[in-house]
């Protein structure tokens, strides 16, 4: 007798939940849409004609790889491509060992001032990168690696963002792991690369990834740097075909397209990385 007032107030909160749950992904489709729709367009555009560039069709009616010929013959675009590929893989690499070694530092080293030091880190983040502009040119005119490889990477060899990620995930790290270490003779090297950095995989690979991309998309501190396109990164090889005689829209479409393959390919190997560490490191 009193299943069936139970059945009906179940039924009827389970319309709200199924009307909220396609809410939600209706949104979320929406988004996905709004966020892959501009990668779909460059592609399709790279595949126009240049009197067919502005129609709105979907998918080009005679769809042509003229422009990336184009791309590949009127500028040194795997240079640039490969320039690119080194500042940001070596970006990448020291910001993620300066990281450790200040984030370990600051995890195991009782100093006096290790909280101080920790919020001027967290300060300087905050500082634009127009205000360390002068200082970084002056620098890079001194140490003589203007218009080269070099004076994109150095500058950039570390970030306080890199050592506040791998702060925070390391300060989560058992102390008792690391105590037996220390009882059992291991050195701080030993400990760092031994134990706490196989089992941080995660943040890694994160701040990798996320250093790499920063580093392909910089624009103003490669512009103020290089004389040469030769010595250049992608950013400013784009600005080729944006001129006042009229802006390449076609070629500037299938070189963008080569400059986000690199980026697209990386993030698709390591997404689940990324995921994982923004869910154990508590990032917004």
């Amino acid at each position: 007798m009193t299943t069936e007032p139970t059945a009906l107030v179940n039924s009827g909160h389970k319309k709200p939940l199924t009307l909220r749950r396609t809410a939600v992904h209706g949104l979320m489709v929406l988004l996905s849409f709004l966020s892959v729709f501009p990668i779909y367009w460059m592609i399709v555009s790279s595949l126009k004609a240049e009197n067919d560039i502005f129609s709105t069709t979907l998918w080009p009616v005679y769809p042509s790889l003229e422009n990336y010929v184009y791309v590949l013959t009127k500028m040194p675009i795997l240079r640039i491509l490969a320039n690119t590929v080194i500042v940001s893989a070596a970006t990448t690499v020291l910001q993620v060992l300066t990281g450790l070694f200040a984030a370990y530092a600051l995890v195991r080293w009782r100093m006096r001032l290790g909280g101080f030091v920790h919020g001027l880190i967290a300060l300087s983040w905050l500082v634009p990168f127009q205000v360390t502009m002068i200082p970084n040119y002056v620098f890079a005119s001194r140490l003589g690696v203007l218009d080269s490889l070099s004076g994109l990477i150095i500058p950039n060899a570390v970030a306080a963002f890199a050592v506040l990620l791998l702060y925070h995930s390391m300060k989560s790290f058992p102390t008792e792991v690391l105590e037996a270490a220390r009882m059992d003779g291991a050195r701080h090297w030993r400990v760092l690369w031994d134990i706490v950095t196989p089992n941080m995989r995660a943040p890694i690979a994160s701040l990798a990834i996320l250093a790499f991309i920063s580093a392909w998309n910089e624009y103003f501190w490669p512009l103020l740097l290089s004389r040469k396109i030769e010595n250049s990164v992608v950013q400013i090889g784009l600005q080729m075909f944006l001129t006042q005689e009229g802006n390449l829209w076609g070629p500037l479409m299938a070189a963008a397209t080569l400059a986000s393959l690199p980026i697209l390919l990386i993030y698709l190997v390591l997404q689940r990385h990324v995921i994982e560490s923004f869910m154990k490191s508590g990032i917004r």
